[in-house]
């Protein structure tokens, strides 16, 4: 319907809702008058006055009771259904599914799964074939596959931490179109476009060439990201992105290399604006502390901004060896160096005392940077003091003037030959030099060469052989005007002209400020050579640290992450997906966007498709509800109806007592009883459709939901490792519920838990005699008390010594080496889940001698298998996983691989079950072929 989440089975059905108006009419009837016979005796009876009063038309609101209860039965048969699955029409047409995988889909990634699952079930219930397109994996091959294999191969897909290219798979779709055929094809859509969102609709529609197609769009939540981090100077600030006009605001959230909180900063979008700012206002020490921004409550790689060194804001010292003139501040070297640099770091100037003593304090600060303008020659105690703090990482940025010309020192990159080559002079030029050229292996390589900036006068470089390699930047005539080199973790550089207007109009163009941000950026390096700024012109490639997935989460580095270049400054890709690069102690951040990128609502109106929203609650059919409100309706119409005919008022003055007990009676039928598992053909036929692991429903909601989340996580093990692809777990009570459907019952055990009743203890026992295994998990190895018999003394191994105490157990023994529990698929020598300290307990195994004693055990194994298991390790904590695919608990102690041996644990113990005294013959099969060869 309209404007509601109501949808009905059989719609035709409403048309009896047309018969309403005469139902009205028929009911308001009046029927024919009677005759009147005049019969004078009768005139005895008028002044008789009458008991009860019979009305000659039904009361307006009887009759409208009744409209309503013939209403409710006509809706209830046409199947209404609240909530209902907004999919495709059936069909018996392959069904292909392109589903939107990358940063934008993660903050809705549980919708999408749960639409994809909802397609897939469908397409399983008619029979169709299903190919699942993940839109970022241009390069897979499309094909068809049974519904439950991609149910299978839909779980293990998790959104990417980049932007994806759609445009990319249009050729494979393209391709597997023609070879397929007529298709339905469906878009799980996130509506975000990141770029070449219109070329990829637009190729999208010439693709399908009018095949059906259905757009899943509306009804998740849109998404938002963070781009342009800015450390300025009273505040650090980033820009908000959203898509939809939905989210008025929130809250970014700062925290430090260690993940401990540093400050959070609110935001808010006015009405149609797609882009806001948030700034922290604190301390510059607490702002350069900083090394994520994240959006609360936004689970995705785009609301993740990393920084580095580079968003440090630095404080860099100016040091000018010319003489302060107060008088023109205009003409001072340091007012230039000034206005560049303090956007991006914080300036100190050395202008109390000598150059020398400026530059000694600087030094003792262990400023990162220092800048020195003009300044000639240094004592041999600073130079040695500067050459240190170079070799440390230091970076010292020199500006030339004519006491740097006369001077004689070697604390410059390159050899310079004394005096200065000026306009006229006797190493004339004819007139001004231009910038020629940044050197492509340097750290200007990317920067556009300005056209308008001109040189008067310059000191020169001795040529020799590795002058070419030290020059970043060069004039026309081939002269360097910048060079530099690496010494040691630090960089040397020498701009060949000065920091003010005499000798250049460098100081006044934009190009100076962003050469002075490439100087800053390097201050941030304390590894090997970046490009450009060493003799060897290879650039540094530097290794992933950490990286993060699609949902924001730090991670080790996929298998097909790449080392990248030192000065990257590109957004993430597949092979450079965003993380932290390099070493530990001076990563590089690479962000899933970039500081200029922008994000905007995806137009999808140019093709001709169908569109569906996301649903995230489940289908619920009112046709129970509608019909029993109907026949509460009619029941009330028949005591209205009583008590106006004075029927009823009769029945209790004459049978008082039987009148009360139909009553009460009628209200219990009117009740709802609880329909159980034992008496439901539907859930019976359910569970034995398709092989399914089960748990007990403990009723502790914590315990309960981490042990479904882990035994749904095992279920996907043992799909993607063997040929079972099992159900999804059901919860069963062992009081109500019928057992007999389930090889494997896991059960948690929680301290202090009530004993179940004894009939729930019988049924237990039943099960296990029948064949069935029940694995006990007390979950506290972590809490026994040290000593061989300590795990037997913590509440929970109490409680189950006392739920075990009137049930019939075999005889125990922990998993020898030898049982064939521990070879069934994988070979283990234990069985660790979330702990890997506890015992696991077994049927003891029949020795050689005792093969008549076995008949009399308690409880045989069916088929060689332990009907009982115990174990204190809590196998469900560690095969938990969230709805992400993370892990929901840590593991303890968390050693390597702990948590796949886990699983692998789960999957012997299942296997186990099943195939019973079958795996047994093939362990002893050594001793089988002995035999018979006897």
């Amino acid at each position: 319907m309209a404007g509601l989440p109501l949808s009905f089975a059989e719609p035709l059905l409403l048309i009896g809702l047309v018969s309403l108006p005469v139902l009205w009419w028929l009911l308001r009837v009046m029927p024919p008058r009677p005759r009147r016979v005049e019969f004078p005796p009768t005139r005895l009876l008028f002044d008789i006055a009458p008991k009860e009063e019979t009305p000659s038309r039904t009361p307006w609101w009887l009759t409208l009771l009744r409209l309503a209860a013939a209403a409710l039965v006509i809706l209830a048969a046409a199947g209404p259904i609240w909530n209902p699955q907004t999919g495709i029409a059936a069909s018996k047409l392959p069904l292909v599914v392109l589903l939107d995988d990358g940063w934008s889909a993660a903050a809705s990634w549980d919708a999408r799964i749960k639409a994809a699952d909802e397609l897939i079930t469908d397409a399983n219930a008619d029979r169709r074939g299903v190919a699942l397109v993940p839109l970022s994996e241009a390069a897979r091959d499309i094909t068809l596959m049974p519904a439950g294999t991609a149910r299978v191969a839909l779980r293990q897909l998790a959104p990417k931490p980049y932007s994806i290219d759609r445009v990319e798979t249009l050729t494979a779709l393209g391709r597997f179109l023609k070879s397929t055929g007529d298709a339905d094809l469906v878009w799980l859509s996130d509506g975000v476009d990141t770029g070449r969102g219109s070329e990829f609709a637009e190729g999208l529609g010439k693709v399908i060439e009018g095949r059906n197609l259905t757009i899943y769009s509306d009804g998740a939540p849109s998404a938002q990201a963070l781009v342009a981090a800015e450390n300025a100077a009273a505040k650090m600030t980033v820009k908000v992105l959203r898509t939809g006009s939905g989210i008025a605001g929130g809250t970014v959230r700062a925290v430090d290399a260690k993940g401990s909180p540093i400050g959070e900063a609110r935001y808010t979008f006015r009405p149609e604006e797609r882009e806001t700012e948030a700034a922290f206002d604190l301390p510059v020490e607490l702002r350069n502390d900083i090394a994520r921004l994240e959006i609360a409550g936004e689970r995705s790689a785009g609301a993740v901004q990393l920084l580095d060194r580079r968003w440090r804001r630095r404080a860099i010292g100016v040091v000018s060896g010319s003489s302060a003139d107060t008088a023109q501040p205009l003409l001072a070297s340091t007012f230039y160096l000034s206005r560049a640099l303090s956007p991006f770091a914080d300036i100190r100037l050395g202008d109390r005392g000598s150059p020398q003593q400026a530059i000694a304090q600087f030094l003792d600060q262990r400023l990162p940077m220092i800048v020195m303008a003009d300044v000639g020659t240094v004592s041999p105690e600073i130079r040695d003091r500067l050459n240190a703090w170079i070799d440390q990482g230091g970076v010292l940025v020199r500006f030339a003037g004519p006491r740097l010309a006369q001077a004689d020192d070697d604390l410059v990159p390159v050899k310079l030959r004394k005096g200065g080559r000026t306009l006229g002079g006797s190493l004339t030029w004819e007139k001004p030099q231009h910038m020629a050229s940044f050197a492509a292996d340097g750290p200007f390589a990317s920067l556009t060469v300005p056209k308008d900036i001109t040189v008067s006068r310059q000191v020169l470089a001795e040529p020799d052989a590795v002058l070419a390699t030290k020059s970043w930047a060069s004039l026309e005539d081939g002269t360097p005007l910048v060079t530099g080199e690496r010494r040691g973790k630090g960089v040397l550089s020498l701009f060949h002209v000065g920091a003010d207007m005499r000798w250049s109009d460098l100081p006044m163009s934009g190009t100076f400020v962003e050469m002075l941000r490439r100087l800053i950026d390097m201050s941030g390096y304390t590894s090997t050579p970046g490009p450009g700024v060493a003799s060897d012109p290879k650039a540094e490639m530097v290794a992933p640290l950490r990286t993060l997935d699609g949902f924001g989460a730090f991670g080790p580095p996929p298998s097909t992450a790449k080392p990248m270049p030192a000065d990257y400054r590109d957004r993430g890709t597949a092979d450079h997906p965003p993380g932290f690069y390099g070493t530990a102690e001076s990563p590089i951040a690479v962000n899933t966007l970039a500081s200029a990128d922008r994000i905007a609502p995806l137009d999808t109106s140019g093709l001709k498709a169908q569109h569906a929203s996301y649903t995230n609650t489940e289908p619920r059919d009112l046709r129970g509800i509608m019909l029993s409100t109907a026949l509460a309706l009619f029941l009330i119409d028949a005591i209205v109806v009583a008590m106006l005919g004075g029927g009823l008022a009769a029945l209790i003055r004459r049978r008082a007592a039987p009148a009360v007990l139909a009553f009460a009676f009628m209200l219990a039928a009117m009740a709802p009883s609880p329909t159980r598992a034992q008496n439901n053909d539907e859930y019976a036929i359910r569970a034995v459709s398709q092989t399914r692991l089960a748990y007990v429903v403990t009723g502790n909601a914590d315990v309960d939901a981490i042990v479904k989340a882990g035994m749904s996580g095992l279920t996907l093990f043992l799909a993607q490792r063997t040929a079972l692809e099992a159900g999804d777990p059901v919860g069963v009570d062992p009081a109500r519920d019928e057992l007999a459907f389930f090889p494997l019952i896991y059960w948690p055990i929680v301290p202090g838990a009530p004993k179940p009743p004894q009939d729930a203890i019988n049924k237990i026992d039943a099960y296990m005699k029948q064949g069935g295994t029940v694995v006990f998990d007390t979950r506290d190895a972590v809490e026994a008390p040290p000593g061989d018999n300590g795990g037997a003394q913590t509440p929970a191994m109490q409680t189950l010594r006392e739920l075990l105490s009137t049930l019939d157990v075999p005889e125990l023994e922990p998993v020898p080496r030898e049982h064939v529990l521990t070879k069934t698929f994988y070979l283990l020598r234990d069985f660790p889940g979330r702990f890997n300290s506890g015992q696991t307990w077994v049927e003891t195994l029949p020795r050689e001698d005792d093969d008549e004693e076995a008949a009399q055990r308690p409880a045989r194994g069916g088929d060689g298998v332990s009907p009982i298991i115990i174990t204190s390790n809590d196998l469900a904590g560690a095969w938990a996983i969230r709805p992400d695919g993370q892990p929901m608990l840590p593991l303890t102690p968390g050693e390597p691989r702990q948590r796949e041996f886990a699983f692998r644990a789960g999957v012997n113990i299942v296997m186990y079950t099943l195939t019973g005294n079958y795996k047994a013959d093939q362990v002893h099969a050594p001793a089988l072929i002995e035999r018979l060869g006897q």
